[in-house]
């Protein structure tokens, strides 16, 4: 029998590429442990990890239930505290397989930041975010690591969307929440972040952009993105957000591992070859 179980819950979740990129982890480390995926709609998180069988160890947490694992963890990380989500969850249990404490942390953020250095993005100077869920809040974060000082977000409800200038305070850095519709209005990018789902039609061709701005468009399903070979045809750089969920399922598995996301994993480098090419990524 495995010694540890994982899964990825949320709704939709049976697209996810996440059990292939942790079962290659373990694989090329060593480890009997297993990897699932369930799907679990909004409200569920609780009941599930509360009935689930005693070996539950981790989970990763995918809309939309990262506001969830925010409230149902006893301790979180700094990450998940500022950008209010969380999206990998750490489970103690004592000899008899009750739990006893439970950590979250927010990876989505490292997830971002590599996948742009992967692109040769080291500082930004103007950004737009487009979407404003949860992600979003990781992406306002990442931005600010790489040096932006102001974002411009566009959001299908602009009202909802405030809660993303306390994000913004919590990582020293400014934003200016615009309809979805108004996505022409703003000076050239250089980087812009797509977090809507890979369903959503809307095209960014009236975002304006530097010359070879990059764009990580975070769903990765349906893919190719449409709005990442749209960004390409007119002469920019499209980031795979499989890319940025290959780099935080490493911090993960540092997680679920060691149990320290700063510890790096034995021969890290080739386990995360090994986990890119498992998804077609190199």
């Amino acid at each position: 029998m495995p010694t540890k179980h994982f899964t990825v819950v949320g709704h939709p979740v049976g697209h996810s590429k996440s059990p292939t990129l942790h079962r290659a982890a373990y694989q090329a480390l060593g480890l009997d442990y297993s990897y699932d995926c369930v799907d679990i709609e909004q409200g569920g998180l609780v009941a599930f990890i509360e009935s689930y069988r005693p070996g539950l160890s981790g989970l990763s947490v995918t809309k939309p239930l990262k506001r969830e694992a925010l409230a149902f963890a006893d301790e979180i990380d700094w990450l998940s505290r500022g950008t209010e989500a969380v999206n990998t969850l750490v489970i103690t249990r004592d000899d008899g397989g009750d739990i006893t404490h439970i950590r979250g942390f927010n990876t989505d953020v490292y997830g971002i930041t590599q996948s742009l250095r992967d692109a040769e993005v080291a500082r930004v100077n103007n950004a737009a975010i487009v979407g404003a869920g949860a992600t979003a809040s990781s992406a306002v974060a990442a931005l600010s690591e790489l040096g932006v000082e102001h974002i411009d977000v566009f959001a299908r409800n602009v009202d909802k969307a405030q809660s993303l200038n306390s994000v913004a305070e919590y990582f020293a850095t400014t934003i200016t929440i615009h309809a979805l519709e108004d996505l022409s209005q703003i000076d050239p990018v250089s980087v812009a972040i797509s977090t809507l789902p890979g369903t959503e039609p809307l095209s960014l061709h009236n975002l304006p952009r530097e010359a070879r701005a990059a764009l990580l468009d975070v769903a990765y399903d349906p893919g190719p993105s449409a709005r990442g070979l749209e960004w390409e045809v007119s002469g920019g750089i499209s980031v795979s957000g499989l890319r940025m969920l290959g780099h935080q399922a490493v911090i993960q598995a540092r997680h679920f591992t060691s149990g320290d996301g700063a510890l790096p994993l034995p021969n890290e480098e080739e386990v995360r070859r090994a986990m890119f090419e498992a998804v077609g990524l190199n």
